[in-house]
């Protein structure tokens, strides 16, 4: 298991620091980017006011598209695109490898 490192993110101006293996940076920096459009639609919309309510709208939106992309019998398409992210990474360090022998 990899070390976890510092990364630096911002969502909606505002910088944090947080803590992700080096394998999942990708990953993480795909969901903050996500967050931060999400957190701009409400906050451009007008109806929400406050940083703390637009991210518990934000959050709300988002579980409710991830509950409402799984279908019948816990098919969860989050899990089947990390997954295959995964399989991903695996198949070009494996390509990248046999390179040298051709």
């Amino acid at each position: 298991m990899s070390e976890a490192k510092s990364l630096q993110i911002a969502i909606m101006g505002r910088e944090f620091r947080v803590a992700c293996a080096e394998q999942e940076q990708a990953g993480l920096l795909e969901a903050v980017d996500y967050l931060n459009k999400k957190m701009l639609e409400i906050r451009d919309s007008g109806k929400i006011i406050g940083l703390e309510r637009i991210a518990i709208m934000a959050a709300l939106n988002i579980a409710h598209e991830m509950l409402s992309s799984r279908g019948s019998g816990g098919f969860d398409m989050g899990d089947v695109k990390r997954r295959m992210a995964r399989m991903e990474t695996v198949i070009d360090q494996a390509m990248s490898e046999q390179a040298d022998l051709f």
